[in-house]
């Protein structure tokens, strides 16, 4: 790309106290007892903090984050509806662990299914949901590994949708952290994760929440929790603060106590060290770009917008976002013509990217669009 330099912005201006550095609260992963961790925010998938966040474990009851937003793609898809009264079958009434005790053949809800899933870690609905969905638990699991590969999730393999221990039933911090980003997005799961307490069959069967720390922490969203013989205890925590939403996996901790501690020590960390920033870019760095044998001599050109980039506290005015362009064009141009980029840079790191495109078309010069234009000027002359 011929490029020229056009302009260079601050976020906004560095005010005296930002020219006061602000420390990142560090969290080591020494301090940390999770064996296993990993700190994400939300919106960028940016990793805030990881101890061997790639290694594969058992992950007892997060496994349903992956069965609940198969569900919330089933119910945005219009393929099943909350109203829907799912029969509960000798298999899925056949769960162990914690339950909510179906029967064979009682029916109950999607909705009502889907709090017992998220509130109590119910194995057995949480059966019932994937046979609903897919017909049998087998081809749900299939498309829970289906879909762990469209995410990424690179060193996750499922053998049933609800954790129960069983050998090759493994993922990763990491990989836990991307499926919890994508569910979180189907705002709805939220009317679950965050009850406290609930009902069913009429207030015959009471539930309470396994996750504890939406009584203690606050902007916590979310998420599920999980304890098996293999897992220890496990989480998946979601909360929000100021517009920032992060994810904090923890696994294999040795007690429920210390599960919601690390946690909330990650949660800690990353609403106290970190911030959520908008990028911009002044209009005035986004000079019209010459057209050489066109129809007109430039081309207006606008950037895509910019996402949320996120930087240590206390620095979002550090960011420097700078156009890059061509110097000319040869027509035709297209409208949505990529003519640049726009970066955004923090520490000599590029945190966010977007396309410079031209506004409009510029058609090439032709001897027949000369001589209109020609006769157009002597006509208007």
């Amino acid at each position: 790309m011929k490029g020229r330099r056009i302009a260079a912005c601050f976020l906004a201006a560095v005010t005296a106290l930002m020219t006061l550095s602000t420390k990142v609260t560090a969290l080591s992963a020494e301090e940390l007892p999770a064996p296993s961790a990993v700190l994400m925010e939300a919106s960028t998938g940016k990793v805030l903090f990881e101890k061997n966040a790639h290694e594969q474990r058992p992950c007892a009851s997060i496994t349903k984050v992956m069965t609940l937003l198969l569900v919330m793609e089933a119910l945005d898809e219009g393929r099943i509806h909350l109203e829907d009264m799912v029969s509960a079958s000798e298999h899925a009434s056949s769960m162990g662990g914690s339950d909510i005790w179906l029967e064979p053949g009682e029916t109950m809800s999607v909705d009502d299914l889907l709090k017992a899933t998220v509130i109590v870690s119910a194995n057995d609905a949480a059966v019932a949901l994937a046979e609903y969905v897919s017909g049998s638990e087998e081809a749900f699991v299939q498309r829970m590994n289906e879909r762990a590969a469209e995410l990424g999730m690179k060193d996750t393999v499922f053998k049933n949708c609800n954790g129960l221990d069983e050998d090759g039933h493994v993922t990763t911090a990491y990989d836990i952290a991307l499926m919890s980003r994508a569910l979180i997005q189907h705002e709805k799961i939220f009317d679950y994760t965050q009850v406290w307490m609930d009902e069913l069959r009429g207030g015959k069967t009471q539930l309470v929440n396994t996750n504890k720390l939406l009584k203690s922490y606050s902007g916590i969203t979310g998420l599920k929790t999980g304890t098996t013989g293999k897992a220890g205890s496990c989480m998946a925590a979601t909360a929000e603060r100021d517009g920032m939403a992060l994810v904090a996996v923890v696994l294999g901790c040795a007690s429920t106590e210390e599960r919601f501690s690390s946690a909330a020590s990650l949660l800690d960390a990353g609403f106290s060290g970190w911030a959520l920033t908008a990028p911009s870019l002044s209009p005035d760095a986004l000079a019209p770009v010459a057209v050489e044998k066109g129809m007109q001599s430039t081309v207006a050109v606008e950037a895509d917008p910019l996402t949320g980039v996120v930087v240590p506290k206390g620095r979002e005015g550090e960011v420097v976002c700078e156009a890059v362009m061509e110097e000319s064009l040869t027509a035709p141009v297209e409208q949505g013509q990529a003519v640049g980029e726009v970066t955004c840079v923090l520490d000599g790191e590029v945190l966010a990217r977007s396309q410079i495109r031209a506004v409009s078309s510029v058609e090439a010069l032709t001897f027949s669009s000369a001589w209109l234009s020609l006769l157009r000027a002597v006509v208007s002359f």
